[in-house]
């Protein structure tokens, strides 16, 4: 495994971080496909021992179970000193007034909520999951700040939004002196490329780590297109998440099945390499529900692809609409 520094920080953190939205109780939330703490357990176990040392949960994941899970087990089988653990803050957590979102009061109140459900005194990565439109950005980087010096957070990242959205954060922040975001979670993959408009060059210039989720377009991209699992059935948010470009999305999806097959390697290796190789790029999240989907992740870091092979992969790909920042 290797290990880089996320942004501009001191942290190593491998170059590929274990998403732990697979991992919950299928009974809570909105995720019935999740793995429940039996069969979560040895995916997590099994990351370690690959060399992973990021894990990225959220408080709304699977209702708080998500961070349960990953707490004890990580507690069980890690040195908490090695883990880089994350978590987010902004979904909706209980019904009534102040269930969700970024305010003071809000966050003051899930920050301690994720932490005694992690079991841990701290998060090295504290992320809003999602721009709150109702909340002034200088009260919620104000309050992100008081989280880190109060030391419950080491550092503080954020999650899909707009660039512009980004750099008034980051400016809030210099200006007032309160601790910057060191991260962007945004959503990248072969199937959806709009982040290399702006985002990606805007962390490129700031320094900023970039840890994309679902660099394999929920699994889209290591599957025949009319193949179905059980979560692309149920998983509204995919839907959603694809379905204006079908035309366009088909043909990479088959070149990502021609590479593979003259390389010899499972597609997930060619789809998430090309993720790796994209400037610039930290470590891509991972969501893994089999040991095999760990162990191609490891193996495409050793997949290098050759310009000629991106410009292929590349080459039938047409602008899409802005999606996932709901």
């Amino acid at each position: 495994m290797d290990y880089v520094k996320l942004g501009n920080t001191g942290m190593d953190v491998s170059r590929l971080c274990l998403g732990c939205m697979s991992y919950g109780e299928p009974d809570r939330g909105n995720h019935q496909w999740v793995l429940n703490e039996e069969k979560s357990r040895p995916m997590i176990k099994k990351a370690l021992d690959l060399g992973i040392n990021f894990f990225d949960t959220a408080n709304v994941y699977s209702d708080g179970t998500s961070e349960e899970i990953v707490g004890r087990a990580l507690k069980d089988f890690a040195n908490r000193d090695e883990i880089v653990l994350a978590t987010k803050v902004h979904g909706r957590m209980h019904q009534g007034p102040n269930g969700a979102g970024l305010s003071r009061k809000a966050i003051m109140s899930e920050i301690d909520n994720s932490l005694k459900r992690l079991g841990t005194d701290y998060v090295d990565l504290y992320q809003i999951h999602r721009w709150d439109y109702d909340t002034p950005i200088e009260e919620t980087m104000e309050a992100l700040h008081d989280v880190v010096k109060a030391g419950k957070a080491r550092y503080i990242g954020a999650s899909s939004m707009f660039a512009w959205q980004f750099q008034k954060a980051l400016h809030i922040a210099e200006k007032n002196g309160w601790t910057r975001f060191v991260s962007m979670q945004n959503y990248l993959n072969l199937l959806y490329r709009e982040e290399e408009r702006e985002m990606l060059p805007l962390c490129k210039e700031e320094k900023i780590g970039v840890i994309p989720w679902s660099p394999m377009a929920r699994g889209r991209l290591t599957r025949d297109w009319d193949s179905t699992t059980s979560r692309s059935e149920t998983d509204e948010f995919g839907k959603y998440l694809y379905a204006k470009t079908a035309e366009s999305d088909r043909v990479v999806v088959e070149r990502v099945a021609e590479i593979a097959e003259k390389r010899g390697v499972p597609r997930a290796q060619i789809a998430l390499a090309w993720v790796l190789q994209k400037d610039p790029i930290t470590a891509p999240i991972i969501g893994a529900t089999k040991i095999s989907h760990l162990e191609d992740a490891v193996a495409a870091l050793d997949v290098h692809l050759s310009s000629e092979e991106i410009s292929f992969l590349e080459e039938p790909y047409v602008p899409h609409s802005v999606v996932g920042f709901k």
